[in-house]
């Protein structure tokens, strides 16, 4: 058996949550391979809305098993809650959730160093989330941190150590005024939950389901437009959002992955800083963001929109290897008169059809423009139902990426979501 991989081709909240609730039925494991508490997966069934923000997002799914992978970061205060909103559900997680030994710790004082660190960077903040994630992979990569195998040896004793040093940093390069006190207390209190779960040699027991012919899907966080290297650095996350990032961050190899499946929206939206070349500010702009209701699911931070920018498309889709599109949000753009796809930029006066390495905001999209389908697609079930104008929509980005869009979501439930390739 193979790993498919599930992930996000723009700058996140593409809506891979709900993608793989509806996927999970077909896998025997679901796994979360890199990324920290700031990616809100949301999930909409029986009229409930969920979001999850490190648990996997098949856990709604009956017998199936969800692996919390060694390339995630988690916060034990945010896993806390998570556990009590699924737990409120009627939902049992002892026997369907496994932690990775390997996976790091988000220490209160992560996110101080977050939270002052980006106040010293003024006007040229790049828009964290505030949440310790960066902090907490600079001291994975500085082999100075703490893991969810260390909270049955010396764990206070290494805490206190970490905490130390983040307190002289704190008090040598930044003024800043904090108190952990409470957040801390709320910390052990969400160690302690931890704690209950199964905690396992994650790339171990997941090449062991491999060998025993269990499929398993691996879940990205954020989007690969946000990844450490291929993102527009630095206005991005501090993990590999890409697939190769799913072999290191569950410990699988390359030659055990399957498809590779790209989830990308009809349009586009980014949250915080850093450049954005088809980003609106007209009433489109707004209607997108008020038709799609974008507004961050873990920070409710308003996100920018714009027109799709195949461009970007097209380079996510390379890095990652895409076999399968699945396009989400189509629905967002039901009243539109016309729509548009961005198909090369202008740098410094030159037209060029690839994601240069100076990604600034002097860069001018160049559009193709389509004619809006104005009809309601939220109904329908089948895609012999889209019109017209929306097919060619489809047919555009399929000829231009090569990659065939074999699903389409038309709405924010389950029910939703159209297979393409299912007569």
């Amino acid at each position: 058996m193979k790993v498919d991989v599930l992930l996000g081709l723009q700058w996140g909240d593409e809506g891979k949550g709900k993608v793989v609730d509806v996927l999970t039925p077909k896998y025997d494991l679901i796994t979360r391979f890199q990324g920290g508490p700031n990616a809100g997966h949301t999930l909409e069934f029986n009229e409930i809305k969920h979001v999850l923000h490190t648990i996997p997002s098949g856990i709604f799914r009956d017998d199936k098993i969800n692996v919390i992978g060694n390339g995630v970061v988690i916060d034990p205060v945010i896993f806390k809650k998570e556990i009590e909103g699924i737990k409120g559900l009627g939902i049992d997680l002892s026997k369907s959730l496994f932690i990775s030994k390997k996976a790091h710790l988000i220490l209160p004082s992560h996110r101080i160093l977050d939270a002052a660190s980006e106040a010293a960077k003024g006007k040229s903040k790049i828009g964290s989330t505030l949440k310790g994630i960066g902090p907490t992979y600079m001291d994975k990569t500085g082999r100075n941190g703490l893991r969810v195998g260390d909270i049955n040896s010396n764990f206070k004793e290494k805490y206190d150590l970490l905490v130390a040093k983040h307190r002289q940093m704190l008090d040598k390069f930044y003024e800043f005024d904090y108190d952990i006190s409470e957040y801390e207390a709320e910390w052990f209190e969400g160690i302690k939950v931890l704690s209950e779960f199964q905690h396992i040699d994650s790339e171990q027991f997941l090449n062991d389901a491999l060998k025993e012919n269990k499929s398993i899907l691996a879940e990205g966080a954020q989007g690969t437009l946000l990844d450490i290297d291929f993102g527009s650095y630095p206005f991005v996350t501090s993990s590999n959002t890409v697939c190769a990032g799913a072999c290191t961050g569950l410990g699988v190899a390359p030659n055990r992955i399957g498809n590779v499946i790209g989830i990308f929206k009809a349009y586009c939206t980014r949250v915080g800083m850093g450049p954005f070349p088809t980003e609106l500010f007209d009433e489109d702009g707004q209607k997108l963001r008020d038709n799609g209701n974008e507004y961050g699911s873990t920070t409710g931070r308003p996100r920018r929109c714009g027109w799709l920018d195949l461009v970007s498309l097209k380079y996510s889709i390379m890095i990652n290897g895409v076999t399968e599109l699945t396009m989400m949000k189509s629905d967002v753009m039901d009243d539109f008169e016309s729509v548009k796809i961005c198909t090369s930029y202008k740098v410094n006066g030159q037209e060029v059809a690839h994601v240069p390495y100076e990604m600034t905001e002097d860069i001018e999209p160049v559009y193709t423009e389509f004619k809006g389908w104005k009809t309601d697609m939220t109904s329908m079930t089948h895609e012999n139902e889209f019109p017209e104008e929306f097919n060619a929509y489809i047919d555009f980005i399929e000829k231009e990426t090569g990659v065939p869009v074999k699903v389409v979501s038309v709405g924010p439930n389950r029910a939703q979501t159209i297979d393409r390739m299912i007569d």
